[in-house]
């Protein structure tokens, strides 16, 4: 790593208590219970992108987004795969209380794009898609479609979107301090800002080892297996072929660490899925 940009970035971080608090406001948060999988970690959130804002910005991006697809005959073009994945959505989202009381009112939604894309989201405030690649050429029963999306939910419920662009706005305004030197212009638009870290940077390890671990006891708790996770991982990770992992998996821990976690974790939450299968 170069040096001078490891350095500035060590100074943004700094700049973060000493300017952007001063400007914006920041706080470190908690912003789901931990659940039988622990999930603890306190995130850095900047107080002037308020999770009501951010998902305001999310319900118009994916209404554009859906009318597009529409458009081009892409959207929930099978009906019956539409069907499955909004049975298996709608058992998650009836366990996201577990996490976060509140998330149980979101206006959850959730539609089926064709598209050849290993892929599947969810934006701030439950707005979610999965593409047709990921069901066609992963082949998941639903125990491991429910992994899937889960993990998706869980990138929503611990608001990972709005910790990245809080992140970007303490690294941007503490590096305006020292524009003389990285030349960093300053805080775009809120939208930019959510298409930049929902489609084109990837999550964090630790954002995904959360979402991980969320998506996991979700599915317990719904009443899927969840060591299909694991089964899952196996799957997508056979897709690359010995090449780059699919998008989904690209900022993921290493195969070992990875599945050594999912299986450690399911074992934890098993008696959720079985209290659930009763």
């Amino acid at each position: 790593m170069n040096k001078t940009l490891s350095l500035t970035r060590r100074i943004a971080l700094y700049g973060c208590t000493l300017v952007l608090a001063a400007l914006t406001g920041c706080a470190t948060v908690q912003t789901t219970d931990s659940g039988t999988v622990g999930v603890e970690r306190r995130q850095f959130m900047a107080a002037s992108v308020s999770p009501a804002q951010l998902q305001q910005v999310a319900d118009r991006q994916y209404s554009e987004m859906m009318s597009q697809a529409r458009a081009a005959g892409a959207l929930d073009a099978n009906a019956a795969q539409v069907q499955r994945v909004r049975t298996i959505t709608q058992r998650l989202i009836a366990q996201v209380g577990a996490f976060r009381p509140d998330a149980a009112s979101w206006p959850w939604e959730i539609h089926v794009i064709s598209s050849d894309d290993v892929n599947a989201w969810c934006m701030p405030g439950g707005k979610m898609a999965i593409y047709t690649g990921l069901i066609n050429r992963i082949k998941p029963t639903d125990d491991e479609l429910a992994a899937v999306l889960g993990h998706e939910m869980a990138h929503a419920l611990r608001e990972h979107s709005r910790e990245q662009i809080s992140q970007q706005m303490a690294a941007q305004v503490g590096l305006s301090v020292l524009s003389a030197v990285t030349g960093v212009a300053a805080q775009g638009d809120l939208g930019k800002a959510l298409t930049n870290v929902m489609f084109t940077l990837p999550n964090s390890r630790t954002h995904e080892s959360e979402a991980d671990l969320i998506g996991v006891e979700l599915a317990a708790r719904a009443g899927y297996d969840p060591r299909a996770a694991v089964t899952l991982w196996q799957k997508m990770a056979a897709l690359s072929g010995g090449g780059a992992p699919p998008e989904f998996l690209s900022t993921h821990p290493s195969a070992s660490t990875r599945s050594a976690e999912l299986q450690r974790n399911a074992e934890k939450v098993m008696p959720l899925y079985e209290a659930a299968r009763r």
